[in-house]
């Protein structure tokens, strides 16, 4: 059986910051389609229980222009939207989100303040992959 990882989000207008929490993640795979499907897997802990999920974003993404890092601790994910514009919701489900969703403080700002700086908007995410890869 399968353990679901601790998922943190935060949104922009333009992209949503999403970051796997999982230390010493062994074999991650993830998959992100253009219809705003999330999906992910790999192995952790002790005795490599296996950890998946698999999240229907509340719109679409652009895959293309998404960027992902895998770390030794968590794996950030930087999802381009297709369309501009500020979500309701991460998922696309109404009502609460599964226990293991969780807001990104660190990262979250207000629809209304997102014209101020904040430590994530000159961030130079050059150094990411692609999802295709």
């Amino acid at each position: 059986m399968s353990r679901h990882p601790e998922i943190i989000w935060a949104q922009r207008s333009e992209n949503l910051f999403l970051t796997v929490e999982l230390p010493n993640a062994k074999n991650p795979k993830v998959k992100l389609d253009p219809e705003g499907k999330f999906i992910f897997s790999a192995t952790a802990g002790p005795d490599d229980h296996l950890f998946e999920l698999e999240l229907e974003l509340f719109d679409k993404v652009d895959v293309e222009a998404s960027k992902i890092n895998v770390g030794s601790r968590q794996i950030i994910c930087i999802i381009q939207k297709q369309e501009k514009g500020w979500w309701k919701r991460l998922l696309k489900a109404e009502g609460k989100p599964p226990h293991f969703v969780k807001v990104d403080w660190d990262k979250w700002v207000d629809e209304d303040e997102e014209s101020g700086t904040s430590k994530f908007d000159n961030y130079d995410f050059g150094g990411m992959d692609d999802f295709s890869v």
